[in-house]
């Protein structure tokens, strides 16, 4: 929300109240309370008839400060409010002098300075300033027309300083400059709008801000007062985190430390993805043809999700199978489990009026309603729709039990699109909560919802949901993608950055319509995506009125597949150890280029490559003349696909076939690799290759892998001496039957290799 006319004047509607001086501070139970007079205190009188802003400051967890700044403290405060994780221990110290007051969490401080006529307060990283509020930043903003109320905080921008983030933007991935509203909204993804707003933010300095609010959060990014990030909300109480990992990745781990790490998704889920597409005519008869014309193909398939017309039209929900088009679902289902494929069906929260469930829901209170009492409902999406009330805990128990029979009828797992369409003005929640704060927070209580059930139904690590909308916290409900694309290569391009956003967000798993949702790409473009799509977390062919199949695109479109499926799963011992690096760590899998080298200043900027976990850099090829530009920081790097050897610091510039595109190996790599190219589950530990590439002199390297329910079951340990490194591999958990592994140096074909029990010995 903007309240200025350009830097010196209000705008007149606004009525302002800053903080400008420290007046005194209390300290209860490793709390700092400050008081801020809201004009320069010249004697006593000046106590009267003015403002006062009561700002505290605590600690939650170690290295993390909060903020909380209050005009009227007893102003209604409804929920729902962010799950916020805390640490026990010793890491808080409050120090003061005559001239400031120091509030410590770990290596970060707020120091709030008592210089009269001056308020301010720096955040730090030991003696390094992170940033800092001081003249006319904090503050109690009065709209005099609307008589709407606001708390806003403005927080220094350095020079060179680089702001990310904030949830799933498709705009420019620095948001420097930008006005950004954390809203969520059906908007596809060539728009401002997103499904996935997180009021987060973390910036090439190495730290993070989040604020607290799950409601209306407004941010100016440089684009207010250009040397400061403002925020904003309608509220008498605002509340921010300043998160300090001391690099940016430490950061986002913090971050996913205070508001929950993702869940660990099951191993098959990282394989294809195969759906009915959204609006086109299918039965059983056309989704065998599909799933039978991959396995003539020889591409492997691994999940078959049917979409919305599953029901029939105008019942969504009512959790039935149409009986005209699907007849014998549970035979169906039996059938294409023998195949070993897994199941996805489409969900989304909303109950059409001629479901057999809104009677039931209606009787029963389960429906978010109107003021007067009345079920609230809009023909939006479908014909009268309700919206199931998930802070009801018996309309929770309700929705739960008619998916719970799906799941025993065989699904693995649901798309739980939607949840953005949510109503703020004259309705009301069981729990009495807040409208415009359940607006962004409903989607995280949806997916909680079927989440939960289905790891209680299939046990921890064998649940996951598909889903498109998310609240900050909702990483620990993956896996999410990334909404409606269209089939073009800059949809490609700003999909990529959303993801990337996201990723700062702590959320580790994230997909995207392969092919592009709206419209039918070009076989140039279906093919170019199938690369990027399955060197991506999770990999989903989906379409909206045309089937994603390879052979309708052309049949060169079946062998590019065919290639980076296989390809895929034979990554899994890799791939699968990022995944659970990113339940157990908080890192995302998909990473941007900055957080993994943030010493590098040309990382800063690069929003159209990424690194797939810690060792692999892949550059999605963007263009029909099949050229990409792309950089390498510094070392040795190694195409995987070709065996290339480039040096980094600098740029490429290279054209690719559909079958090739930069996927680059790091130096001092040791790349699982496993012996099964069909299948993403498998044992990760048995004939695996361990692949050794650039393994540079003085090199000490520790990695594993897991199991295909992500425990750790060989440890892998290299070092290097003057051309000879040693490996040796150590089996953690008891196995049945001799285990096997292979080890092979890159790039080296004349590299001497001998295998002794465990260990192994190469000599460049």
């Amino acid at each position: 929300m903007k309240f200025t006319n350009g830097y010196w004047r209000i705008r007149e509607e606004i009525d302002p109240v800053y903080a400008v001086e420290y007046y005194d501070c209390e300290v209860k139970d490793n709390k700092l309370t400050v008081y801020a007079a809201t004009r320069h205190m010249g004697d006593r009188g000046d106590t009267l008839n003015q403002p006062m802003l009561t700002v505290t400051f605590s600690s939650p967890m170690e290295d993390v400060i909060k903020v909380s700044a209050v005009h009227f403290k007893g102003a209604l405060n409804k929920g729902p409010d962010y799950e916020v994780n805390e640490q026990s221990g010793d890491f808080i110290s409050i120090s003061e002098t005559k001239e400031k007051i120091t509030y410590t969490s770990g290596k970060t401080s707020a120091v709030i300075y008592k210089t009269a006529n001056a308020w301010k307060v720096e955040f730090k990283d030991g003696n390094r300033l992170l940033t800092e509020s001081s003249y006319r930043n904090l503050a109690y903003m009065k709209n005099k027309e609307t008589k709407q109320n606001y708390m806003a905080e403005q927080l220094l921008l350095d020079v060179d300083e680089y702001v990310y983030g904030m949830g799933e933007r498709y705009t420019p991935f620095i948001k420097n400059g930008q006005v950004v509203e954390i809203w969520n909204e059906d908007g596809g993804t060539a728009s401002e709008q997103t499904y996935k707003n997180i009021p987060f933010y973390i910036t090439n300095k190495g730290y993070g801000v989040f604020v607290g609010h799950a409601g209306d959060v407004h941010f100016e990014v440089g684009s207010e007062k250009v040397e400061r990030v403002q925020f904003s909300v309608r509220t008498e109480q605002l509340e921010y985190y300043i998160l300090n990992g001391h690099t940016p990745k430490g950061t986002v781990q913090l971050y996913a430390q205070l508001m929950g790490k993702p869940a660990l998704v099951p191993s098959w889920s990282f394989g294809l993805w195969l759906t009915t597409s959204f609006t086109t005519n299918y039965d059983e008869k056309t989704t065998t043809s599909f799933i039978q014309g991959m396995a003539d193909r020889d591409i492997p398939l691994h999940t078959f999700h049917f979409d919305c017309f599953w029901m029939k039209g105008y019942e969504w929900c009512n959790f039935e199978w149409d009986k005209d088009t699907f007849p014998d679902p549970e035979g169906m289902l039996g059938r294409y489990k023998e195949r070993g494929l897994h199941i996805c069906v489409w969900i989304n929260s909303y109950i059409g009026q001629k479901s057999a469930l809104f009677d039931e829901g209606m009787e029963h209170g389960y429906f978010v309603k109107n003021a007067d009492g009345s079920v609230w409902q809009c023909d939006r999406w479908q014909a009268g729709m309700a919206l199931v009330d998930f802070t009801n805990p018996q309309a929770c128990k309700w929705y739960e039990d008619k998916l719970e029979r799906l799941i025993d009828m065989g699904v693995d797992c649901f798309k739980t699109d939607f949840g953005e369409r949510i109503p703020v003005t004259g309705v009301q929640y069981f729990d009495g909560s807040d409208t415009v704060k359940m607006h962004n927070y409903y989607t995280y209580l949806y997916n909680k919802v079927v989440f939960e059930l289905l790891e209680r139904k299939l046990g921890k690590g064998k649940a996951l949901v598909f889903a498109r909308s998310t609240a900050a916290g909702g990483q620990k409900y993956p896996v999410h993608w990334g909404g409606d694309c269209t089939a073009t290569y800059p949809s490609m391009a700003e999909d990529l950055r959303g993801g990337l956003s996201l990723a700062l967000g702590g959320y580790g798993f994230w997909s995207h319509d392969i092919g592009g949702f709206e419209q039918t790409a070009s076989a140039d473009v279906y093919k170019r995506w199938c690369a990027f799509g399955l060197l991506s977390s999770h990999s989903r062919l989906h379409g909206s009125d045309s089937y994603r199949v390879p052979w309708l695109f052309d049949e060169e479109a079946c062998d590019i597949l065919r290639k980076f499926v296989k390809l895929k799963c034979s990554l899994m011992p890799y791939i699968y150890a990022q995944a659970v690096k990113a339940h157990k760590e908080g890192i995302p899998m998909m990473r941007p280029m900055f957080l993994e080298f943030p010493e590098d200043l040309t990382c800063e900027t690069l929003d159209k490559q990424y690194m797939l976990g810690d060792s692999l850099l892949v550059a999605p090829v963007l263009k029909e003349t099949g050229e990409v530009s792309y950089y390498l920081p510094e070392g040795k790097w190694t195409n995987y696909l070709t065996g290339d050897v480039k040096e980094g610091g600098k740029w490429y510039k290279e054209i690719f076939d559909y079958f090739h595109l930069p996927l680059m190996v790091r130096e001092n790599t040791v790349l699982a690799i496993g012996n099964n190219n069909e299948r993403p589950d498998y044992d990760y530990t048995d004939g695996t290759t361990l692949k050794l590439f650039q393994i540079q002199d003085g090199a000490k390297i520790h990695t594993m892998v897991p199991d295909i329910d992500g425990k750790e079951t060989l440890k892998v340990s290299v070092s290097a001496k003057k051309g000879k490194i040693s490996l040796s591999v150590l089996y953690t958990l008891q196995s049945e039957g001799r285990k096997s592994f292979f080890v092979e140096a890159a790039g080296h074909p004349e590299a001497k290799v001998t295998i002794t029990e465990n260990r192994a010995e190469i000599v460049l």
